[in-house]
């Protein structure tokens, strides 16, 4: 199902997916970051928000980090953002 959802919006399907519909702020950015953790570097993750605050905090959180937002966006069931995990820095 996730193949698809990546194909509807034009996205790659993402390596990892986090829900984190329901969650009130600062959750949604605090999972985002535990879970981007987890991911090789390159990989994507999908994340999915409920709170409003997520479209402002995950955002506001890629710029100052070395990840990229690749997209995000709004649905009827809430926020989603697409972010690539930074590539190590390490040899």
């Amino acid at each position: 199902m996730s193949d698809q959802k990546g194909r509807e919006c034009g996205m790659p399907v993402p390596d990892a997916a986090l829900d984190a519909r329901g969650l009130a702020c600062p959750l949604p950015l605090l999972k985002t970051k535990q879970a981007l953790a987890t991911l090789e570097s390159g990989q994507l993750l999908e994340v999915a928000a409920s709170d409003q605050g997520s479209w402002r905090d995950i955002a506001t959180f890629a710029e100052h980090s070395a990840h990229t937002l690749v997209h995000r966006e709004q649905r009827a069931d809430g926020f989603h953002f697409w972010i690539r995990k930074a590539e190590s820095l390490r040899p």
